[in-house]
């Protein structure tokens, strides 16, 4: 916070020798808004975009901070300082744009998206050379697996279908790119998951994203918490990019439910969707025995970060 006050002395100079039509904070640290709110007051006339790329005082881990009575108290003047002078507030979730309206925001939703130069030439490889499509049904996890978000109930379902259906036993292979904590690793090694388990570790982005489209379905995980309803990984948007069939966990009414429903890219389940997740992980591979499950294409281009761009220019051009 300690360069709030020498950033605005130095763009307050610069501002009265420059004219700019309208300036973007963006945080976290929050405390780039509050050169914002100062630029404001002494430039009424310029527009303030205030951009959230998370919440402030809504943040999952904002109640374990060990705050004073005072400092809470100061957040939250200064939060609400924020909503109400800025121009337009940008929200990268439905829920976090909701909730700062309820705020008095002018808030406005843009999520993230995924790169479509990259998307493309992923697509291009996979389908010229088809000896990199992966001959296993193979349901991937690509990023950080933290306890907090371990999927049990998808084990527990996966090694019922194993044990139910043979075909599947010799079809099937659980894939992990990135790191899984220790403890789920190790619990699945003690289980009848074992034999099935790749466990691919660290690769690069390009590697990466390599592995998401050679894979028959993805694997997403939230905090099954209500609160964390708002959060939206980025995953998700290079997962959509690959037209594969995404299988998420979370909370009730989560975002990302919403974003599965908008593009048709897969289906949310809760941490206690047992037989739904059964019949669905099933589809799924009674799909890909059939050669259905190639990558289809959806509508998800609203996601792209070039009409994500797009439609920031137009929020620059018609809302300020």
């Amino acid at each position: 916070v300690f360069w709030v006050q020498r950033s605005f002395k130095y763009l307050k100079k610069y501002l009265e020798e420059h004219h700019f039509d309208a300036v973007v904070t963006t945080g976290p640290p929050h405390s780039v808004h509050l050169i914002g709110l100062k630029l404001k007051d002494i430039f009424p006339q310029m527009k303030w975009i205030a951009d959230f790329r998370d919440p402030w005082t809504e943040i999952s881990y904002y109640q374990h901070l060990k705050l004073t009575k005072f400092a809470d108290r100061k957040h939250h003047q200064l939060e609400s300082k924020v909503f109400k002078n800025a121009d337009i507030t940008l929200a990268t979730s439905y829920t976090d744009a909701e909730n700062f309206r309820k705020k008095g925001a002018h808030a406005i939703c843009i999520t993230n998206g995924f790169d479509e130069v990259e998307f493309n030439s992923n697509t291009t490889k996979t389908r010229s050379n088809p000896s990199n499509v992966a001959e296993k049904f193979t349901l991937s996890y690509i990023g950080v697996l933290e306890q907090l978000r371990n999927p049990e109930v998808l084990w527990k379902v996966l090694t019922s279908i194993i044990a139910e259906y043979p075909t599947f036993q010799r079809d099937f292979q659980l894939k992990f790119v990135g790191r899984v904590d220790e403890k789920i690793l190790e619990a699945l090694k003690n289980s009848p998951l074992k034999p099935y388990i790749n466990n691919l570790g660290y690769l690069s982005h390009s590697e990466a994203n390599k592995e998401m489209h050679d894979s028959s379905a993805l694997l997403i995980t939230n905090f099954p918490s209500e609160t964390s309803k708002g959060i939206i990984p980025g995953k998700i948007f290079e997962y959509l990019a690959t037209g594969q069939p995404i299988v998420s966990f979370g909370p009730p009414n989560a975002d990302v439910e919403e974003i599965l429903k908008q593009t048709n890219a897969g289906q949310h389940f809760l941490y206690t969707d047992e037989q739904p997740l059964e019949k669905y992980i099933l589809e799924l591979y009674h799909n890909w025995k059939a050669g259905a499950l190639a990558p289809k294409k959806l509508d998800i281009q609203a996601f792209s970060r070039r009409n994500l761009t797009q439609k920031l220019a137009e929020v620059l051009a018609t809302k300020l």
